[in-house]
């Protein structure tokens, strides 16, 4: 199966949660099923790439890794483990 990306370059089809709680963040428009925690309901990242910035995601903008893409950490990952994932999601949202 080919890789289905997310706005910010997490590869969709080998989360836990997808199909099961997500059907991955273009098909459910940024809502997502944790974004129900967000003041608007929508990933900020999504909001900011496709909803204020008309992109096709992360990897169209000049400024990635931008303040927000940087701060928008998952709770469960240690500062060790967020930072690989900054790479890793960068490098493949840029290839």
């Amino acid at each position: 199966m080919d890789q289905i990306l997310s706005v910010c370059g997490l590869i969709c089809n080998e989360c836990e949660y997808f199909k099961i709680n997500c059907q991955g963040c273009y098909a459910v428009k940024g809502s997502t099923f944790w974004a129900k925690e967000m003041p608007d309901k929508i990933c900020p990242l999504f909001r900011c790439a496709i909803n204020d910035n008309q992109l096709s995601g992360c990897g169209q903008c000049p400024q990635l890794p931008c303040k927000t893409y940087r701060e928008f950490k998952d709770p469960n990952l240690s500062d060790e483990q967020h930072e690989k994932s900054l790479v890793e999601r960068v490098t493949r949202l840029k290839n």
